[in-house]
């Protein structure tokens, strides 16, 4: 078999493979063979259609047979030859099979270059110190007190700033040139008076009704409205008051803090928020120094990285992003997300995380560093443990969609860091 190597770029490669009639030959003999055992042909006994037929009629089937049978195994032969290992699947081209001829393909592939991840011991890690402000620790109290709110009704006045208002409302917006007006309505809905989201205006028709009382009226949006599709239009309101409440918040004291949980003094809820709050910041910290720790060492690859990596990554980006628009209840296909836009804004920083990943497996690789069964295993249960599922469940799917090699690489990875972080200056920023 004769091979030829051609260098496209850094990654990119081409495998020139000329295979000799000889071994084209006996493999097109040997399916020949099988078609005719199972050929159904006219005129001829099952097992009984001369070969020189069989090769007439099936040809086409059976040259691409033997081209589907002999091609891996060629690509595979002279890879391992090579010592090549590519990261993506061959494209297999110009593929020319002939009886009697040497077969003829080109099979491109991408690979990565040899890695020097450089000097471990020169690098340098900025870590943001952990510190909580006072002011975070009051913020984070006043968060947990406006959550505490409550709302009592309101008898005998009307509505005034602050208050919530329960209400039905019908709202007909006028329609563009040549279209109809349209009508929508809400029943049950709660508006806080003085919100900023309320329309233009709003909140002063509103002022003064009482419980049981109607109104309609009209919001003329100016202009340069923020929502374009309101700007410079009038839309007709028609709302029946149901019910006033007005929020309170309870007072920030020793009973507040007995009613969020087992807390016996507004001291050890503060205590608990503090806390809460340095782990934060801990965890930020931490996230912050691998973050600058991949960003050092993506810089220490040159070349540009393997598009098929890099569409993977960009890939996994975008699944990411839908996962979070799901669980926030958004339909993802009825947005107004351009997605081709949206990969392109990828590219840059899916570049840099790749890079940064090819120094670390070559690092894990160099230091023996690997994943331990225990820990795919603690994974996968921490994993089960969030979704609801049993262990066995996840792992069986992880095993069909081929997520435990990424599982792993993961978890590998993971330890890499933490072997170049023990190896790096720290140094402590306020």
């Amino acid at each position: 078999m004769k091979t030829e190597f051609i260098d496209v770029s850094e990654t990119r490669k081409n495998l020139v493979v000329e295979i000799p009639s000889t071994v084209v030959d006996a493999e097109i003999e040997k399916v020949s063979k099988d078609y005719s055992r199972a050929a159904r042909v006219p005129g001829f006994r099952p097992g009984k259609v001369p070969a020189k037929v069989v090769r007439q009629r099936f040809r086409d089937q059976i040259l691409h047979d033997v081209a589907h049978g002999l091609i891996p195994r060629a690509v595979d032969e002279a890879l391992r030859e090579r010592g090549v290992e590519p990261v993506n699947t061959p494209d297999i081209r110009d593929v020319m099979v002939e009886e009697g001829q040497p077969m003829k393909f080109t099979a491109t592939f991408e690979t990565v270059p040899p890695i020097d991840p450089g000097d471990y011991s020169g690098i340098t890690i900025r870590r943001r110190a952990v510190e909580v402000a006072d002011a975070a620790v009051k913020d984070a109290l006043s968060k947990l007190r406006e959550r505490g709110a409550r709302y009592e009704p309101i008898e005998g006045r009307g509505i005034e700033l602050g208050d919530s208002v329960l209400m039905d409302l019908k709202r007909t917006a006028e329609g563009k040139p040549g279209e109809e007006s349209h009508t929508d309505r809400h029943d049950n809905v709660t508006v806080e008076i003085g919100g900023p989201a309320n329309p233009p205006g709003f909140d002063q028709q509103l002022t003064g009704l009482q419980t049981g009382d109607t109104k309609a009226f009209d919001v003329h949006y100016p202009p340069d409205y923020t929502i374009q599709e309101l700007a410079g239009t009038t839309v007709e309101y028609d709302v029946n008051i149901k019910a006033i409440r007005k929020r309170i918040v309870p007072e920030l004291d020793d009973e507040f803090a007995k009613d969020l949980g087992n807390f016996d003094s507004l001291d050890m809820l503060r205590t608990r928020v503090r806390g809460d709050l340095e782990h934060e910041a801990a965890h930020e910290a931490e996230r912050e120094a691998r973050a600058d720790l991949l960003k050092q060492l993506a810089s220490r690859v040159t070349f540009d990285v393997p598009s098929s990596l890099l569409d993977r990554e960009i890939d996994r980006r975008v699944e990411e992003f839908v996962r979070r628009l799901i669980e926030q209840e958004i339909d993802p296909m009825r947005t107004n997300i351009n997605w081709e836009e949206f990969r392109e804004r990828q590219k840059e920083a899916a570049s840099e995380a790749v890079r940064g990943a090819l120094v670390l497996d070559e690092v894990a690789r160099r230091e023996k560093i690997s994943a331990t069964e225990e820990e795919v295993e603690a994974e996968v249960e921490r994993y089960a443990e969030r979704t609801g599922r049993t262990a066995a469940a996840v792992r069986a799917r992880l095993e069909k969609e081929g997520g435990l090699a990424r599982l792993y690489s993961g978890l590998r990875r993971e330890r890499t860091m933490d072997f170049l972080l023990s190896k790096a200056t720290v140094i402590k920023e306020g």
